[in-house]
């Protein structure tokens, strides 16, 4: 097993098999197996999987906020900043560990809007909206309005990736979302 804590360990494990394989179709026992953890290590941890996926996505979301703020904060002196999630999208399309938006499949796996996963997915795309919005230079009504825009085209381009296996699908969304905000100024 990892050096790191078995918690930890778990986490990253769990969030791999998540991401590749999905929520349902990633049962106890082959977290536990890829873990090498007991049942018993598991359930100290996380009293149901229900626990262990929220957990997953809680540590997802701060990965990526901490990821598309340092994007913004590194895009400060361009005209519009959060254009750089884009490049975000882009480095992601093209990696290893590309598989498709965890929060997206979260939803769709936990399709009842009360339920707890269903929304900590949906709060985390709100959050996503809440950073574009701080970041555009007009006023609060239309940054709400635009940020809305970007996200369906940041979610659109995400789909593409995943369904179609379009790799470039973060550079075409960043050209018509730059296009947007430019007939905005």
């Amino acid at each position: 097993m990892s050096t790191q804590p078995r918690k930890e360990h778990l986490l990253n494990v769990a969030h791999q098999l998540f991401n590749e394989h999905g929520y349902h179709a990633t049962g106890i026992d082959k977290i536990l197996a890829e873990a090498g953890v007991s049942k018993a290590t598991l359930y100290k941890y996380f009293p149901k999987k229900e626990a262990l996926i929220l957990q997953v996505l809680q540590r997802r979301h701060d990965q990526l906020a901490a990821t598309f703020e340092q994007a913004i904060t590194d895009a400060s002196n361009q005209p519009f900043p959060a254009l750089a999630l884009f490049d975000v999208l882009d480095d992601w399309f093209n990696s290893d560990d590309f598989f498709g938006c965890n929060f997206s499949k979260a939803s769709g796996e936990y399709p009842d809007k009360q339920d707890d996963i269903h929304q900590y997915a949906a709060w985390h795309k709100e959050s996503v909206k809440i950073l574009i919005v701080d970041s555009l230079p007009f006023n609060k009504y239309k940054n709400t309005e635009l940020a809305d825009g970007l996200t369906l085209l940041m979610d659109g381009a995400i789909i593409a990736a995943q369904v179609k296996g379009d790799k470039k699908a973060a550079k075409k969304a960043k050209k018509i979302a730059e296009a947007l905000l430019i007939s905005e100024e």
